[in-house]
């Protein structure tokens, strides 16, 4: 794909400027696992208490004293026009890893890909600007960087953090009988597709954006109250990826109603307009056969939209519930897991 020269006069639209947008970059869930693939595993090591093997949102490391090391890295191309924008929301996002883990980030350093000779660096200053801004929100310095030349934009943070090991929530933890909260409406990516493809209203323009923005930083809080027994970030593979990960890490299988999950009214709008994300599809052609109930257009494509910086996925159990609602009064409790009958997987309701 050959990317647009520079506009003579007029905005610049950073969306233009690549393929795909945000986390609906990730490569496809059925791709990644054949890239990843390796005869060689992880080097051994009784110290490193969560790696790539279950997918999880990070590395985490033991350092002996009853803290842990997070180490995690995220970035993507541009989901937004505005440049300051698109760097609040890429480090809002690349944060989120950190909160998953229930714990809190010390200090990023950035990760800039930028077309020299297409776009302006004064705009790459702003990227980064934003990315500094959402790292002061976090209360930490964006303390470095990398930088390249590269075909298309892109931006994200290396993320270092720490938790209390007994904090420490993962992925492949939920037992049987725990409720599932979502504490994110989806929709991002359809909204961001409206945006690329020039069907965004102007009044809409603020919805995704300010959603992407908000940070996740209550999975820290999370991460103290035992009966959460599980939990990640819903981003690029869609609500049932991410919720086949937390199945496939603890071998069970769950029951989503669609009916309660949160979704961004005027997303559904323009999926009847036809903005299907790309990426929504790559998505179900990976996990589909291993949903059912979401057969229908609607379904499969709001809940495998890929989102960005979308809201934390928690699995836990009903007496922690209240305490959960406590800390997110925004949450919906949108299913439940339970032992699979069968292989593992997903049904809607």
């Amino acid at each position: 794909m050959s990317l647009p020269p520079p506009p003579a006069e007029g905005p610049i639209r950073l969306t233009q400027y690549s393929h795909s947008a945000g986390c609906g970059c990730k490569i496809a869930p059925a791709v990644l696992e054949r890239i990843l693939h390796s005869e060689l595993g992880t080097l051994p090591d009784p110290r490193l208490l969560v790696g790539y093997g279950t997918r999880d949102d990070a590395a985490v490391y033991d350092l002996g004293d009853g803290r842990a090391l997070i180490s995690t890295t995220d970035f993507f191309s541009p989901i937004v026009d505005d440049a300051f924008d698109f760097g609040r929301i890429a480090a809002t996002n690349a944060l989120s890893d950190v909160y998953a883990m229930g714990g809190k980030p010390l200090l990023a350093v950035a990760i800039l890909g930028w077309p020299v000779e297409k776009l302006p660096p004064e705009l790459a200053s702003r990227v980064v600007e934003g990315g500094r801004q959402a790292c002061h929100d976090a209360g930490i310095a964006l303390a470095g960087g990398h930088s390249i030349d590269a075909p298309e934009p892109f931006f994200g943070l290396a993320v270092t953090g720490e938790v209390p090991v007994a904090h420490l929530k993962r992925n492949s933890t939920a037992q049987a009988g725990d409720l599932l909260l979502l504490t994110k409406a989806l929709g991002v990516g359809i909204m961001s597709t409206a945006q690329k493809r020039g069907k965004l209203r102007p009044e809409h323009a603020h919805i995704a954006r300010d959603l992407m923005c908000l940070p996740n930083a209550i999975g820290q809080r999370l991460g103290s109250i035992p009966g959460v027994h599980a939990m990640t970030d819903v981003t690029g593979f869609g609500l049932l990826g991410h919720l086949l990960e937390m199945c496939d890490g603890a071998s069970l299988s769950a029951v989503i109603e669609f009916a309660n999950v949160p979704l961004i009214p005027e997303a559904i709008t323009y999926l009847g307009e036809g903005c299907y994300p790309d990426g929504s599809f790559r998505n179900w052609k990976s996990y589909g056969g291993r949903v059912t109930g979401a057969s229908t257009m609607d379904r499969m494509m709001l809940l495998s939209d890929p989102q960005t910086s979308g809201g934390l996925l928690v699995a836990v159990s009903p007496g922690a519930l209240e305490d959960v609602r406590a800390l997110t009064t925004g949450a919906s409790v949108i299913g439940v897991m339970h032992d699979p009958r069968g292989e593992v997987g997903v049904a809607v309701t």
